[in-house]
């Protein structure tokens, strides 16, 4: 007999079913980080008076709490334990997703204006005007913060629960799979927040955008139902039977099989890795590093790519073409369901260790965006080409994605695997404010000043200098990895 069947009979699947609670976790995630970034520009800014600088303000400062978040996430999954901890961390998200709809009562309130028609009817660059962006953005912020606080634990416990659910042949994929989630809810926002902001607007509850908030952040109670009733260790797991547990250990069974007799090589997983001493190992900071450099690649694309569309082509959020240009780009970004099974097709090829073999697949993943340097000029002559060279460069940092996360897996015992990617999502984030924050100083300088950029003018050049730096960040990034862990070295806890 082999791993697929014992005595206990056929092998039961039941980690897919967990793998599917990640993806339906991880596209909430997503369609609540989405709401603002596909309402703020149609249906806020002309409430609060916004400038891009504004929103880029509260996204840089998202990234940052973000960031903070995962530091402390991961350690926190790890202590809590994947049940309660993804509990907590998804019940804190939604609370924040549906507090952003009471930001513009609060900040009505606070300037003393009865209602959004008298915000709306202030003059545009008056000092009221100024008063109005300047209190809104910082309740928008608040709501952000107790958003960030509850997003930064989703990857920490999804990875911890790939981890503890599938073998490390499995785990890229298992990640590829679980990660699609984002793109999918990227993919299904477009077509779902400004048509319900839409809606709600045209009945005449708010402005529309606060009830968008509402509806998408009530999935997560959800999702949380469902997880109460569906999740528990594999070992402890009334859905799992010996087959598939001997299947999900099969690593740990080769370890104990190749040692000597004396050595007990399994306990050495259950031992903890002191959170200080993770930043003594090299491999944390190549992690880190490879986060750093791209995270913010992905969320700019993410927060900003419907600001886009309508800065440089002119089509509103809640226009038909714009969302057909969103859903085309997620959709060619749904390719990175693939990107999980290249190490595994070099593997069977090459017989290398996992290490090497996702280092290899995101080498030819970072390539890919390369392309962004063409976004621009080729933009020149059809709006499809920026979007479908966006898609292409999502679908690469997806792949990237979900194979930089499973080098934790192969490189770190599983109790510190969601301190690890604590660290690394922190780093990601420091990338993202810098990004994030960035981009909207430079749009709104580009635009007052009309700044030219290779060939350029305004905000079109630049667009075009952030896609540049989102081209080569993942070659950055690689070489970097390479250099601090150039092969493949597992900690081992004395």
């Amino acid at each position: 007999m082999g791993t697929n069947q014992t005595v206990a009979g056929k092998m039961t699947n039941y980690r897919w079913t967990i793998c599917a609670m990640l993806f339906f976790a991880t596209t909430v995630n997503y369609l609540d980080r989405q709401v603002l970034s596909l309402t703020w520009k149609d249906f806020i800014a002309p409430e609060f008076h916004w400038t891009d600088n504004d929103y880029g303000t509260i996204t840089a400062i998202f990234s940052i709490i973000y960031a903070l978040g995962m530091l402390f996430a991961g350690r926190f999954i790890d202590w809590m334990g994947t049940r309660k901890g993804y509990l907590w961390s998804i019940g804190i998200w939604s609370v924040g997703a549906c507090l952003h709809a009471v930001c513009g009562y609060a900040t009505e309130l606070t300037v003393g204006l009865s209602d959004s028609s008298a915000m709306l009817a202030v003059e545009q660059g008056s000092a009221v005007a100024l008063t109005i962006a300047t209190v809104s953005v910082y309740f928008f912020i608040a709501a952000r913060f107790v958003l960030a606080l509850g997003e930064a634990g989703n990857f920490p416990a999804a990875i911890k629960v790939t981890a503890e659910y599938f073998p490390k042949k499995d785990r890229a994929y298992a990640t590829s799979l679980f990660n699609a989630g984002a793109t999918v809810g990227a993919l299904v926002a477009p077509i779902s927040i400004p048509p319900l902001a839409s809606y709600f607007k045209e009945i005449g509850v708010g402005n529309g955008w606060e009830m968008a908030f509402i509806v998408i952040g009530a999935l997560g109670f959800i999702w949380m139902g469902m997880w109460v009733f569906m999740y528990d260790a594999p070992e402890k797991s009334k859905y799992v039977n010996a087959a598939e547990l001997e299947y999900i250990e099969q690593d740990k069974n080769e370890e104990t099989a190749a040692a000597p007799a004396p050595v007990a090589a399994p306990k050495q997983e259950e031992k903890t890795i002191g959170f200080l001493k993770c930043f003594t190992y090299k491999q944390t900071w190549a992690f880190a590093f490879g986060k750093f450099m791209t995270d913010g690649v992905w969320w700019f694309f993410l927060f900003w790519t419907p600001a886009y569309i309508s800065d440089v082509y002119g089509f509103a959020s809640d226009t038909g073409t714009a969302m057909l240009l969103i859903t085309v780009l997620y959709a060619i970004t749904m390719l990175s369901i693939y990107g999980g099974k290249l190490p595994t097709i070099i593997i069977n090829k090459t017989g290398m260790n996992p290490y090497a073999a996702r280092m290899r697949a995101m080498l030819i993943f970072a390539f890919f965006p390369l392309l962004a340097l063409f976004a621009q000029p080729l933009g020149a002559y059809s709006y499809w080409f920026p979007i479908i060279i966006i898609g292409i460069a999502g679908a690469a940092h997806q792949s990237w994605s979900a194979n930089i996360f499973s080098t934790v897996g192969d490189m770190f015992p599983k109790s510190a695997i969601a301190t690890i990617t604590g660290i690394g999502g922190m780093a990601g984030g420091v990338g993202s404010f810098l990004i994030n924050k960035g981009s909207g100083m430079l749009f709104t300088h580009a635009d007052e000043t009309g700044m030219t950029f290779m060939g350029f003018e305004g905000k079109p050049a630049g667009y075009f200098i952030i896609f540049g730096v989102c081209a080569v960040a993942y070659l950055i990034g690689w070489v970097v990895m390479k250099a601090l862990v150039p092969k493949y070295k597992p900690i081992v806890v004395e």
